[in-house]
């Protein structure tokens, strides 16, 4: 079974931790100049981040990946799981680097979790990439609305819900699983093995398979709940930031058409770019496409309405 140390992955990069709101979190940063807060998914962590690692520090930013609370060498205690929560994890930690404000990029949860953060405290986005995210209201409404779409698409969180089953269905067989949902949710012929095996051993890790169960099964259970009802009237206010929206043409995991729609909770500047030939983790799959989509965007002072 591997400990967190395996999340120390060398690179062109430095591991170290930081702390923010009593919170430990494991960061990896590279090059100086403008913060960008890198924010990954599920079945992820910092790594799924190591090419803009390299290409944001060319350009001229100082590129930094933290893994999640619960997740690879960060804090994994026993509650906290809920956006807003994890939106002041992520607030915390820009301001634990020394910055008031930064251009956060999130994947997947990371993206849920950017869009509350640019809602729940705005100052501190500059700018906002949303990668295969929809606005959370987005989100929800999809699921209500798209049964056959969005809903089928989003079934394997219905059993997440359940106790003790799935974590150890994560677990098992080397994290079997997790490489079948990287396999199921991308293009054809990504991830290799190598790359799927290292999310796999992460997996691994004590302890990570609950916690990033419990982002899901927050989300699933708080539809219903006052605190979720609370958060959902909270993410009507309009996003103020500039904001770019990149999401996979392939993506089975969260339909392009669910993440769409997303543009009519942001009042400022507002780009959506489709990545043909990409799934779930544009990133991953096609790095130098999504890094010329981001770095052009970055470097326009006055983005497209």
């Amino acid at each position: 079974m591997p400990d967190e140390s395996f999340v120390h992955l060398d690179g062109p990069w430095t591991h170290r931790s930081v702390h923010a709101g009593g919170t430990r979190f494991h960061i990896v940063e590279a090059g100086e100049g403008p913060l960008v807060l890198l924010l990954h998914g599920f079945p992820q962590f910092w790594w799924t981040w190591r090419h803009q690692l390299a290409s944001l520090p060319e350009a001229g930013y100082r590129a930094v990946a933290v893994d999640l609370r619960g997740y690879g060498g960060s804090d994994k205690p026993p509650r906290g799981y809920d956006l807003p929560t994890l939106a002041g994890d992520a607030t915390g930690l820009i301001r634990a680097l020394g910055e008031t404000g930064a251009i956060v990029v999130g994947h997947d949860w990371g993206g849920l979790l950017a869009w509350t953060m640019a809602v729940t405290d705005p100052k501190t986005v500059h700018r906002l990439v949303a990668v295969s995210a929809p606005h959370p209201r987005r989100l929800r409404g999809a699921l209500l609305t798209d049964p056959f779409g969005q809903l089928r698409a989003s079934g394997y969180t219905l059993g997440f819900q359940l106790p003790f089953l799935p974590e150890r269905r994560l677990t098992r067989d080397d994290g079997k699983l997790v490489g079948q949902l990287l396999d199921d949710w991308s293009r054809p012929g990504w991830p290799e093995q190598d790359t799927a095996r290292v999310y796999r051993e992460a997996f691994g890790i004590p302890t990570v398979a609950h916690c990033a169960l419990e982002y899901h099964r927050w989300f699933a259970r708080s539809q219903v709940r006052p605190d979720g009802l609370r958060y959902a009237r909270a993410m009507r206010t309009e996003v103020e930031a500039p904001t770019l929206q990149l999401h996979g043409a392939l993506d089975r995991c969260i339909l392009p058409r669910t993440a769409q729609g997303s543009s009519r909770y942001v009042a400022a500047p507002y780009r959506w770019r489709l990545l043909e030939g990409t799934g779930h983790f544009p990133h991953e799959e096609a790095p130098e496409v999504f890094d010329a989509e981001l770095l052009s965007w970055l470097a326009d002072p006055e983005p497209d309405r």
